[in-house]
C-alpha cells in the first residue's frame, strides 16, 4: 500500500484534472464542495487507504489545481457527472464507490441516479439527494430569500469572483470560519447593497478543525487562477436551471444503489430543508444503508468530524463488500 498521498493530472473529456490518491484496491471516489479541493479530504485518505481501499480525490474541474474551462456553460450537472464517469474508466476500474460533500455530494447523488452500473455505493456529506430534473430552481430560491441569497448573488459573472479572488486567503477562512459562526444553521444572505462577505467577519480565532497551515494548503491552491481564483466553482451555481432543463428526461429518477447520508445538526443546509423535506428526499434511497446525524456540527462535515466520518464510511464500505 502507498503510505502517502501522490499526485499527478489526467485528461477526462478534454479537461485536465488534478488527482490526489493512496492506497490499493476497490475504488473510492471523494468528491469536494465549494469552495474546497481535494485537500477537504486530508484524514480521510489514510484511514480508508489502510482499510484496503484505492482512494482517489479529484479537484474537480474549475477547482485549485485543475484547469478551468472558459465557458460558463462547460459546468453543467451533465459535464460533472461526465468527468466522473469518465474518471473511473480512466482509473482503469469498473465501479467506484462515490462520496461526495456540498457539491460533490450533489454530482455523487446525480452519478449514482444516471449511471448505476458504474457506481457500487454512494455517500453524501451534508446535502441531501435532490432529485435530477427539477423545476428550475432560481425563482424559488429568490422568492423565498431573496436577491441577496448567495446563490442568486452568484450569478452575475465577475462580481463574487472579483470580490473573493481580492484575497484569497481571507475569502476561505472568513467563509470556512463564519458562515455560521455562533452555530446557528441558517441561510447566508448578503444584505442589500452589500458584498458577499459583508455577513461573515474575519474570525478571532480558528475552529479547533482548521489551521492555519490547512488555510495555506487550500489557499495557494485556489491562488493559481489569480483573478479568477474562484470563477470555476461559481460557474458551477451559475448552471442551476440549465441543470433542471438538460436534465429533464430523467426527472423521477431515484437512487438505486446502497447509499450513505450524513449532516451536522448546525449544518445551514438544514435551514433550507426542513424535516419532512429532508425525509421525503431520503425516500429517494430505497437501499439508504444508514443517515447519520452529527451533533455540534456545521457545513464542513468530514473535516469538523473526521473519526466519525471515517467510522461511517468504513461500516458502509463493508456492507458494499459483504
Amino acid at each position: 500500500m502507498n503510505d502517502a498521498v501522490e499526485h499527478r493530472q489526467v485528461e477526462v473529456n478534454g479537461v485536465r484534472l488534478h488527482l490526489a490518491e493512496q492506497g490499493e484496491g476497490p475504488l473510492v471516489l471523494l468528491l469536494h464542495g465549494f469552495p474546497e479541493s481535494w485537500y477537504s479530504w486530508r484524514h480521510q485518505f489514510a484511514p480508508l487507504a489502510s482499510a484496503g481501499y484505492r482512494v482517489v480525490a479529484p479537484d474537480q474541474r474549475g477547482y485549485a489545481r485543475s484547469a478551468q474551462p472558459e465557458a460558463v456553460g462547460a459546468y453543467t450537472l451533465l459535464h460533472l457527472v461526465g468527468d466522473v464517469t469518465a474518471l473511473i474508466r480512466e482509473l482503469g476500474a469498473e465501479q467506484a464507490v462515490v462520496v461526495g460533500h456540498d457539491w460533490g455530494a450533489i454530482v455523487a447523488w446525480a452519478t449514482a441516479a444516471l449511471r448505476p452500473d458504474l457506481v457500487r455505493g454512494v455517500a453524501g456529506l451534508s446535502v441531501p439527494p435532490f432529485p435530477v430534473g427539477g423545476p428550475p430552481p432560481l425563482r424559488a430560491l429568490r422568492q423565498a430569500y431573496g436577491e441577496g441569497f448567495y446563490q442568486a448573488y452568484f450569478q452575475e459573472p465577475g462580481r463574487a469572483d472579483g470580490e473573493l479572488a481580492a484575497d484569497v486567503t481571507s475569502s476561505l477562512r472568513r467563509i470556512l470560519c463564519g458562515v455560521q459562526p455562533d452555530g446557528v444553521p441558517r441561510p447566508w444572505i448578503v444584505p442589500e447593497g452589500g458584498k458577499l462577505l459583508d455577513t461573515v467577519p474575519e474570525p478571532e480565532q480558528l475552529p479547533h478543525w482548521l489551521t492555519e497551515a490547512d488555510l495555506d494548503a487550500f489557499a495557494a491552491d485556489y491562488a493559481r487562477h489569480g483573478d479568477r481564483a474562484f470563477t470555476g466553482g461559481l460557474n458551477w451555481y451559475r448552471n442551476l436551471d440549465r441543470n433542471a432543463e438538460l436534465l429533464a428526461p430523467f426527472a423521477g429518477l431515484t437512487v438505486e444503489v446502497p447509499a450513505l447520508y450524513a449532516a451536522g445538526e448546525q449544518d445551514l443546509v438544514n435551514a433550507m430543508v426542513p424535516p419532512e423535506a429532508l425525509a421525503h428526499l431520503l425516500g429517494r434511497l430505497p437501499k439508504l444503508h444508514r443517515h447519520l446525524r452529527l451533533p455540534e456540527t456545521g457545513h464542513w462535515t468530514q473535516q469538523e468530524r473526521p473519526a466519525e466520518v471515517n467510522a461511517a464510511l468504513l461500516d458502509f464500505l463493508r456492507t458494499l463488500e459483504g
